[in-house]
């Protein structure tokens, strides 16, 4: 009996061993994959995933990082184009050196009050005389043109005799007047009989305004019913390009433009031929600012003019001049009329110096007349040149 129930016990040991590794092996075969499930035809198409080129279908636009979900959940966040600039409209120029009158007078009261208080003095000796002298030297008049003041001044007080300050007033508006010109011929030059569109290169030293005037006498161009196209050919200073472009903007004119230290003769030359094709009134190149100790600088500046004429011939070049450099500006209107020739005058930062008379001696130096003056730092502060105006501004009321 008890051999039979240890028989029927390994009997069972067995079987179950056989059981185990039968169950064994099967798992570790691998189970077939699952049969791939039918396309859902009704379901979107998987999002893209944001700046992965690969996955982008070519047909659909391609959402920006503004238009992405943030991850907390908040709206998506959109970055609007800003707004064209508005086109403004600058006020006319016709008599705009009369209405600033007030802001030139206040800075030159030190020329022309200086000069009446001493005039007005009942007894004029040598030192009276000599202390008029030191007013128009210091005012930057110039030595020839103060000798010939004086003397003219002299010869006229003595023939005079009593003196009223009507008569004295009188006196000096005419002998300014004469020094300053009445004849020259002050008018911009935009408006060749023969052709389209008047060709204006503006020149001068860094820091006397060059760019700034350049875009304003654009301005002053638009007010006077002109269409413009600005050229960007001072390639060299950070910013000058955004600069002349933003002036240009503000007023509707197209500015050329080119890479930073390329070729400012390339881009005059674009410019030019860019006005030509727009069929535009005129084209104001702004050059680089020279330094007129630079003799390779210079001659740059010469084959931009040169590069130009291959369109058709400068009708202006503008020598912009800061009123506060005094003599050191005349050298500088020495050197660039030998490099080009100069055929009008930009005097800048008139609003904040008693230097007036660097107006007579300027124009003594070159033989070329002074066209606009820059009154202070206003969009609208560059006005045409009036002799008159400006003699009385000198002078007072």
């Amino acid at each position: 009996m008890e051999t039979v129930i240890l028989a029927v016990v390994i009997a069972v040991v067995v079987l179950g061993a056989l059981g185990g590794l039968v169950i064994g092996s099967r798992r570790k075969k691998p189970l077939p994959p699952p049969p791939p499930a039918a396309p859902d035809i009704t379901a979107p198409p998987a999002e893209p995933h944001v700046g992965d080129e690969a996955e982008t279908p070519r047909d659909e636009p391609r959402r920006t990082i503004e238009e992405v979900d943030l991850p907390d959940g908040t709206a998506p966040v959109v970055v609007e184009e800003p707004p064209a600039p508005e086109i403004e409209i600058p006020e006319p120029t016709a008599g705009r050196l009369v209405r600033l009158r007030a802001r030139l007078s206040r800075s030159q009261n030190a020329l022309g009050q200086g000069l009446l208080t001493l005039l007005s003095r009942e007894h004029l000796d040598d030192d009276t005389w000599e202390e008029i002298e030191d007013i128009l030297l210091t005012a930057d008049v110039g030595v020839q043109p103060t000798t010939e003041l004086v003397e003219r001044l002299r010869e006229r007080v003595k023939v005079l005799g009593t003196r009223t300050p009507a008569e004295l007033r009188g006196l000096l508006r005419e002998e300014l007047l004469t020094l300053v010109g009445t004849e020259a011929d002050r008018e911009v030059k935009t408006e060749p009989a023969d052709r389209k569109p008047g060709i204006v290169m503006v020149v001068g030293v860094n820091g006397t305004g060059k760019t700034t005037t350049t875009g304003k006498l654009a301005r002053v161009l638009v007010a006077d019913g002109r269409t413009v196209v600005l050229g960007a050919a001072d390639t060299f200073r950070a910013a000058a390009a955004d600069q002349l472009q933003t002036w240009g903007e503000r007023v509707g004119a197209y500015t050329v433009r080119g890479p930073e230290g390329g070729d400012p003769a390339s881009v005059a030359f674009d410019a030019v031929k860019e006005g030509k094709e727009m069929g535009v009134d005129v084209v104001l190149i702004d050059t680089a600012g020279r330094l007129h100790t630079k003799t390779g600088l210079m001659d740059e500046l010469g084959k931009v003019k040169r590069v130009v004429e291959k369109h058709a011939p400068l009708d202006e070049v503008l020598l912009v001049l800061d009123a506060t450099t005094g003599q050191n500006g005349l050298v500088q209107a020495r050197v660039f009329a030998e490099v080009v020739d100069i055929t009008g005058i930009v005097l800048t930062k008139l609003d904040g110096t008693a230097k007036g008379g660097i107006v007579i001696a300027v124009q003594r130096e070159l033989g070329v007349p002074v066209k606009l003056i820059g009154l202070g730092e206003g969009a609208d502060d560059l006005a045409p040149f009036e002799p008159e105006a400006f003699v009385d501004a000198l002078i007072g009321d």
